[in-house]
């Protein structure tokens, strides 16, 4: 199995991203960021993870507690308060290895061959990576991300919430050189799951998944909140489950269409902070171009695949 690091800030769909790596990829270390919630909350919370999958030989590091230009604090609507709101807080056996995130991926480039980074978060790590070694980004087999919008923003009009929260470090990763895979809202939307899929964990009834279930049931809430005066039924209401798209477009990237395109990012806190720019001109396309942009997932099997991996 390929060998990555998950580097993450959990949030609800985070810990489906862990869920489901496990199974099909080679987990040698999670590090975590400030983004869905504090530091402190989203490394708790991706200890949680580890204990629900029972993944405890896994190294868990803290890395960035806020974004580099110190601006932006968490918007902590879709997660809640704890980043994992819903199933009662559970108490965590486990405990932080000692150390930097950034210099924690670093050290995993030399020691695993064609290492991936599963970026779920705001990139502050990776770039710190980037900034501390400068063959880092050339060493590793590449950068499978969750984030950015060829299309339409989240947290903006323009802009996903994970580029948004530190555009620079958005900016120097898409720069840097390395491998990176592209899992925009255009495609996580695509992966928007209902109360049908709650069921179906339930009746997978393992620990995790009963976990999951509970998870998803609070996160699929807050679309309802935010949408049901906007549709006919609310019945009809999905979640879209985003960082797992980032684990199959390296896990199954079968089920995947990929084009390749020059993606940059602004920086900056206009209106435009964090938005992916992609350049689609007739006469640019293929030229220049540092991004494998994840355009459509097929929804149906990316569905089957994580539900059968909490069994």
């Amino acid at each position: 199995m390929v060998p990555v690091v998950i580097d993450c800030d959990p949030g609800h769909d985070d810990v489906f991203a862990i869920g489901l790596a496990r199974k099909f990829l080679e987990i040698v270390g999670i590090t975590t960021v400030c983004g869905n919630s504090t530091l402190e909350n989203t490394t708790y919370n991706a200890l949680v993870a580890r204990d629900i999958f029972n993944l405890g030989h896994v190294p868990i590091l803290r890395g960035a507690s806020q974004p580099l230009d110190g601006v932006i604090s968490p918007i902590t609507d879709a997660h809640g308060s704890t980043g994992l709101d819903g199933p009662p807080r559970r108490q965590t056996r486990g405990h932080v290895q000692p150390g930097d995130a950034a210099d924690f991926l670093v050290e995993m480039s030399h020691r695993h061959q064609d290492l991936w980074i599963v970026a779920i978060g705001p990139l502050t790590n990776i770039a710190q990576a980037c900034r501390r070694d400068p063959y880092f980004a050339a060493r590793i087999g590449g950068l499978t991300i969750m984030g950015g919008s060829t299309t339409f923003g989240n947290v903006t009009p323009t802009s996903e919430y994970n580029i948004w929260f530190d555009p620079i470090a958005a900016a120097e990763v898409f720069s840097s050189g390395a491998r990176i895979r592209m899992c925009g809202l255009e495609v996580t939307h695509q992966l928007s799951l209902g109360r049908d899929f709650s069921r179906a964990l339930r009746d997978v009834g393992s620990e995790s998944a009963m976990f999951c279930a509970d998870l998803f049931d609070f996160y699929l809430e807050y679309s309802v909140r935010l949408m049901q005066d906007r549709v006919e039924s609310p019945e009809s209401i999905g979640a879209p489950l985003h960082d797992p798209c980032a684990v199959l477009a390296l896990s199954h990237p079968e089920l995947c269409s990929f084009e390749r395109l020059r993606v940059e990012v602004a920086v900056g806190d206009t209106v435009t902070r964090g938005m992916t720019i992609a350049d689609r001109r007739p006469w640019t396309i293929g030229y220049f171009a540092n991004v494998e942009v994840v355009g459509s997932i097929d929804s149906h099997l990316a569905r089957e695949l994580i539900v059968r991996s909490f069994d």
